[in-house]
């Protein structure tokens, strides 16, 4: 059976805590019997591979594991290498431009928002936009004015919930790049 590369996206994960450290993290997903296994940034991203092919079962195993481990109960999202490429691939956000004053992000759904909307109405806050929602990746994708330090995670959980994460634009760039290179 061939192996399905994956990225779990770990919701809180504070490197300042040593068990949540990229090499600790790194150990629990190696105990898991992933292969490949690899961390990007410090936030959380965690990229391996799994014969396995259900995210629902992998995203259980990993929280279990990470709990069981190392006592975190944070949420685990899971998205395959050809959700992301397609993400990306996608052109999302079209023109704009991640910068320091304004943030390209990319929040990731545990479940599609039922029923999946065709668009999704404005932020009441000025400085967040939510300019698409790709159904595919179950992924709100939103621009924010990194100026004025608005409530951005607490606004994403009053629509979405909590069982989200959130990622830049730019980290979702560094995952893709971190997985092997396609045969």
């Amino acid at each position: 059976m061939t192996s399905t590369w994956y990225c779990a996206l770990l919701r809180g994960i504070g490197p300042g805590n040593p068990n949540m450290r990229n090499e600790k993290l790194r150990e629990v997903f190696e105990s898991l019997g992933f292969t490949g296994v690899t961390s990007v940034l410090s936030s959380g991203n965690i990229v391996f591979a799994t014969d396995s092919t259900d995210p629902k079962t992998l995203e259980d195993r990993i929280r279990s594991g990470l709990r069981d481990e190392l006592g975190i109960a944070g949420g685990t999202i899971v998205r395959s290498r050809a959700e992301l490429q397609d993400l990306m691939d996608t052109g999302s956000f079209g023109d704009l431009e991640h910068t320091r004053e304004t943030y390209l992000t990319v929040t990731f759904l545990k479940e599609p928002p039922d029923p999946v909307p065709e668009s999704l109405p404005e932020v009441a806050d000025s400085t967040v936009r939510i300019v698409g929602y790709d159904a595919a990746a179950r992924a709100v994708l939103t621009v924010s004015d990194n100026t004025a330090s608005p409530p951005f995670m607490t606004l994403l959980e009053r629509r979405f919930g909590t069982d989200i994460t959130t990622r830049t634009w730019l980290t979702v760039h560094r995952i893709l790049k971190r997985f092997p290179e396609q045969s």
